[in-house]
């Protein structure tokens, strides 16, 4: 081998030049581009009812969250306390994480049943706490949907906020939706009432829940909305007012295939929106850490049903667009 070095002639170090610059670029062409990159969100679907575990296009999904909401006093009514015990056992058995989120005793009396105070709250939730706990339910919403017009907190934004804090002194043992919102008219005002009656315990919460139900089946521009509609980016404005550090979890969402006069039955509608609800994690993935589609089983199309599947099982167009949205979350 020679020592001596030997200079290629002007037109091949031109060439070699433009390969070595090439390098880079090919290498980031091999790269997987961001919009087939994984998002990282995690998602589950809620229910009612402890058959989900055992369906097959459930365990098809592998998923590992689900969401499931319970009377504020669940412990004084037998039938509600066997029902949740079905199915909190049962998806501890199958490995599932469950959120355990408080409601209204009777969610459709509108207007809606009297507000507990603070002292029934710690009482009536807390027991909650100390018998699911031990069964595995360390994740908890201190109150779900609390601007709807079904909830008792509707019109008291201060309540709910001192239900946040009364929960967080029960020490579940896990993580805390502090504040639960339905994205309709007005709710910029009830997190604002909210923020302020919350403090520093609203300050520094982690964890704020949004049901964006109808900027997913309006397929709302958010850009080109009117001022009345808050849409999910709004939200999250009002929240980052007084609250700098909290992630957001879509607590309930979903393609709607029926839902009164507005949303007429409609299995397919329904799978287009389905598709759109995964747009939507993407677009504020910075932001939301979880979705929850509500629900699994359908009704036949009877009052209000969003349900991936047939009431006998038989999956919709949803559930094959759910499952095809699945592919890019991080599970």
């Amino acid at each position: 081998m020679t020592s001596r070095t030997v200079f290629p002639r002007r037109k091949e170090a031109s060439v070699i030049r433009r390969l070595t610059l090439l390098v880079p670029v090919l290498g980031l062409l091999a790269i997987p581009s961001a919009a087939s990159a994984k998002i990282n969100v995690a998602v589950g679907v809620g229910d009612q009812s402890p058959k989900i575990f055992d369906d097959p296009h459930w365990k098809a999904l592998d998923l590992k969250k689900t969401r499931y909401f319970i009377e504020w006093n669940a412990v004084d009514q037998p039938g509600e306390l066997a029902d949740a015990d079905k199915f909190v056992d049962k998806a501890r058995q199958h490995g599932v994480k469950v959120l355990m989120h408080i409601s209204t005793d009777n969610i459709n009396a509108v207007p809606p049943t009297k507000l507990p105070t603070v002292a029934q709250y710690k009482s009536k939730v807390g027991a909650l706490v100390k018998r699911y706990k031990p069964r595995g339910v360390t994740e908890w919403g201190a109150w779900n949907e609390a601007n709807h017009k079904s909830q008792p907190t509707s019109k008291n934004p201060k309540r709910a906020a001192q239900f946040y804090k009364a929960l967080k002194g029960m020490r579940p043992g896990g993580k805390i939706v502090a504040l639960d919102v339905l994205d309709q008219k007005g709710v910029e005002s009830y997190i604002a009432r909210w923020l302020k009656a919350a403090g520093s315990a609203g300050r520094t919460a982690k964890i704020i829940g949004i049901h964006n139900y109808s900027q997913v089946n309006r397929r709302i521009n958010e850009r080109n909305a009117s001022n009345s509609y808050p849409g999910t980016a709004r939200i999250i404005k009002a929240v980052r007012e007084r609250n700098k550090v909290a992630k957001f979890w879509y607590t309930e969402t979903g393609g709607v295939a029926q839902f009164g006069g507005k949303f007429p039955c409609d299995r397919s509608r329904q799978a287009n929106r389905t598709t759109y609800m995964f747009s939507m994690i993407k677009k504020y993935d910075k932001n939301i850490e979880r979705l929850y589609s509500y629900n699994w089983f359908g009704n036949d199309c009877k009052g209000f049903d969003a349900g991936l599947v047939e009431d006998n099982g038989t999956p919709r167009a949803s559930y094959a667009a759910f499952k095809n949205g699945l592919k890019n979350t991080g599970r």
